[in-house]
This record gives C-alpha cells, sequence and structure tokens, in this order.
C-alpha cells in the first residue's frame, strides 16, 4: 500500500472553550518540526511512542519504505519540542513496524518483514541503545514458538509478561504470542479467520487499567478483546480498520483507522475516533464517539478541528504545537508514503491533561 509521508500530532488542549461539540476547518500547520540532523529525510513513520519523560520515540523506515540495504538508525528519540536527540539500530531491520516504551524506559520494536537476513524479530533496547532481548530468528519466518512471520506490534504486561501480535496481513501469521518476562514462550492463540479469536491482520496491541488486551484487528474491521490468558471476552466493530490503538491512563480509547472508506468498509471513513461519552463503554457502543480528521489528505490541506466541552482537539501533518501552557499533546504517528495516498495515523500516546475535563474522565468498564 502507498502510504502519506510525515508525522501526524494531535493536540489536546485545557482551554478555556464555548461550550459543546462541534468541527470546523484548521487551516493549522507547522512546518521543519522535529528535523533529522545533516538533512536527513524521514522516511515512513510506521509507529512511535513517548516515555515518562516527555521524549518521542519514533521508528521510522530509514527514508524510505523500507530499511534494507540502509545505514540509517531507525529508532530515532525527539525531545518534547521535536530536538533530535539520538539514533541507534542502523543496519538492524528489513522494515520497521511496531514500537513500545516499557515501564522503565526499554524500547521495544518489531520487524515486519525479511529480508537480506534480517527481520521477522522482535527486539527489547535499553534507552542508551544497547540490545536486552530479541524474540524469533532473524530472517526466518515461521510459526512455531521461537519464530514470527512479519510481527506488527509488541505490549508489555504490569507482570513483564510480554505479547507479540504476529501477523501483516497476506500469507503471514495471524495470531497473539505470549512470553515470560525473560523471553520464555508461554502460550499463543488465534488463526487466519473471522471468528471469535481469529485474526487478519492482528496490527495493534494495548491494555487498559484491567489487564484486559486489546487488539486491533484491522483486516476484519474491528477490535477483538481477551483477558491475558486467551480467552475472549468481546468485540467492537464500531472504529472503523484499526491501524492504531491507545488507552490513557484514564482509560480513554482512541483508535486510528487509515484504510476504512466506501470500498474497503463502507459506512467508515478514514480518522481517529474517541468516545467522550461516559458510561457507554460496557456494551462497546459509541453513541457520544467523536471522528477527528475526517477528510485527511497527503498534502495536509483539509484539516479539522473538534472542540468537545473544555478540549480542543487538532489535526494536521507534519507538525506540533507549543501554544499555551495548557497544552498536553497525544501525537499519532502516520506511516509515510507519497503523492496521491491518504494519511495514515498508526500509534496514539498521552492524551489529557493533568485535571482532564469530564469527557476525559470516562471509564472503559
Amino acid at each position: 500500500m502507498r502510504q502519506a509521508r510525515g508525522i501526524l500530532f494531535v493536540l489536546v488542549a485545557a482551554a478555556a472553550m464555548i461550550a459543546g461539540a462541534y468541527a470546523q476547518e484548521n487551516p493549522y500547520r507547522e512546518d521543519g518540526w522535529a528535523k533529522l540532523p545533516d538533512g536527513r529525510k524521514w522516511g515512513w513513520t510506521s509507529a512511535i511512542d513517548i516515555d515518562r519523560d516527555g521524549n518521542l520515540w519514533v521508528f521510522e523506515r530509514c527514508g524510505a519504505n523500507s530499511c534494507a540495504g540502509s545505514n540509517l538508525a531507525p529508532v530515532v528519540k525527539l525531545s518534547p519540542s521535536g530536538g533530535f536527540l539520538k539514533s541507534f539500530g542502523a543496519g538492524m531491520f528489513a522494515f520497521p513496524h511496531g514500537i513500545h516504551i516499557d515501564r522503565a524506559g526499554n524500547v521495544w520494536v518489531t520487524d515486519a518483514d525479511g529480508k537480506d537476513g534480517k527481520g521477522h524479530q522482535v527486539v527489547k533496547f535499553s534507552a542508551e541503545g544497547k540490545v536486552l532481548l530479541t524474540l524469533g530468528k532473524a530472517g526466518v519466518a515461521g510459526d512455531g514458538p521461537d519464530t514470527f512471520n512479519r510481527p506488527s506490534d509488541v505490549l508489555t504486561a504490569p507482570s513483564g509478561d510480554i505479547f507479540v501480535a504476529d501477523g501483516h496481513g497476506g500469507d503471514s501469521n495471524a495470531r497473539i504470542v505470549k512470553f515470560s518476562k525473560d523471553g520464555k514462550f508461554i502460550k499463543t492463540w488465534g488463526r487466519k479467520g473471522t471468528d471469535r479469536g481469529e485474526f487478519d491482520t492482528p496490527h495493534a496491541l494495548v491494555m487498559d487499567s484491567r489487564g484486559r488486551l486489546f487488539v486491533g484487528d484491522r483486516g476484519n474491521s474491528r477490535i477483538q478483546i481477551f483477558d491475558q490468558e486467551g480467552n475472549f471476552l468481546e468485540e467492537w466493530r464500531q472504529f472503523g480498520r484499526p491501524s492504531g490503538l491507545f488507552i490513557d491512563r484514564n482509560d480513554t480509547l482512541y483508535v486510528a483507522d487509515h484504510q476504512s472508506n466506501a470500498k474497503l468498509n463502507l459506512g467508515f471513513k478514514r480518522g481517529i475516533r474517541i468516545n467522550p461519552e461516559r458510561g457507554r463503554r460496557r456494551s462497546g457502543r459509541c453513541d457520544g464517539q467523536r471522528l477527528l480528521g475526517r477528510n485527511l489528505r497527503d498534502d495536509g490541506e483539509e484539516i479539522r478541528q473538534e472542540v468537545i466541552g473544555d478540549c480542543q482537539v487538532r489535526v494536521t501533518t507534519g507538525a506540533s504545537s507549543t501554544e499555551g501552557s495548557g497544552f498536553a499533546s497525544t501525537r499519532i504517528s502516520s506511516t509515510g508514503g507519497s503523492s496521491g495516498s491518504s494519511v495514515s495515523v498508526s500509534v496514539a500516546t498521552t492524551a489529557c491533561a493533568r485535571n482532564p475535563p469530564d469527557w476525559c474522565r470516562h471509564s472503559l468498564s
């Protein structure tokens, strides 16, 4: 799939706004944010996450849509203001995809393809770039307890257990693999299909405060929810085709959909979906759901703004904002690309300000 280049950011502001919810055109755009050194250009930015210090970690595809044959370092650390801090991982990856910063600040990434003896792996780095753990065999695709086939995402639970979303469509795997905190295989569940507990491109993982595992089953246009033993709990189909998931500390769910259209997923549009209504999550209904970025283009010219109660939510491409001390940012990465393609988004992070308004306080339970 051809994908749009750049990084997409959503800015959530706890600012005094008029009550109610509406959408309007927002021409905001800031070029030149988050520059790389020595004139290096951003490639397809497959995923991002934020550490406890507010630093932004980006896993990008070496200035292109692949790191095969490149000597660039795809794991990039930026300051909260967008300043380049460091990069590492040069020569290690074929197709950078998922990234996760654990509670200790370690950096986990997935390599979702194989070429030249690289790929099909999950790698854990220290924040300084030291390799601490690898799962899978470099360049070897498989479905055993020690191999992957195009792993899309990785997540660690509070216990330290590791969950890998193994598969990226086509003839790759379609399963969730669980390991102990030291990398020992525990179990796997799922296969290619449309039934409960089956997957078609398990693209994203996230966990709520109750320890439930949310899987963005993108090819089946749904989110599936499991306990940590792989027991199916429920599915939600109102969030489009989930490429990225994020749940904030208040259990607010954010879902990024960059694929839906009239042909692929009738009735849904590309955008970022959240549910500002309290008390509607037990059944997974989204009567109060907001869709952000309905009409995003790869040139960033069509940008929408939502005002929900006292929260202002802006969506734009290639930019961040430094407006006002009341802002806390939720950054969502786009997968990069070329002209004629739509903006895609994958991973959301920090959601509301320290004292969020009521719509940010609802519980997923």
